[in-house]
């Protein structure tokens, strides 16, 4: 098993950023079509039809969630940064060998989404089921 560290800064305050992620109208903004929640259970469905029920494990308000995420650990940690942004990171514990190039350029994915939706307020992706990574298609 393997381990997923990635960082990156935003200029939106950490309650943006945290309700970004944490609610579902947050992450149907920059991460699944859609994300319901249900006694801690978020329901993820992606472009390409695959779905995942993620178990939320913590949330300490405008600074950490955590998540079980394909079967493995995620934890999104925040912090405020000087100039009223954030700087995010990302760890992922537990990604298998096999998948890890997958998961890795995956998260960039999503969290360079995150950056445009919460500084600039624009989805980057197409939301075309017949455009997804499995067809070479970066902006799923």
């Amino acid at each position: 098993m393997k381990t997923i560290f990635w960082k990156i800064h935003l200029n939106a305050n950490p309650k943006r950023v945290f309700d970004l992620l944490t609610t579902p109208e947050g992450r149907e903004s920059f991460w699944a079509e859609s994300a319901e929640e249900n006694n801690g259970i978020i329901h993820f469905v992606f472009p390409n039809g695959e779905t995942y029920d993620s178990e939320i494990l913590k949330i300490s308000p405008n600074a950490e969630f955590h998540i079980v995420y394909f079967d493995s650990l995620v934890k999104f940690n925040i912090e405020p940064t000087k100039n009223g942004g954030s700087d995010l990171s990302l760890i992922n514990k537990g990604v298998t060998k096999t998948e890890y190039n997958e998961v890795h350029a995956g998260w960039v994915s999503v969290l360079m989404n995150l950056k445009a939706v919460a500084d600039f307020n624009c989805d980057l992706r197409n939301h075309d089921s017949k455009r997804t990574w499995e067809s070479g298609y970066v902006n799923n």
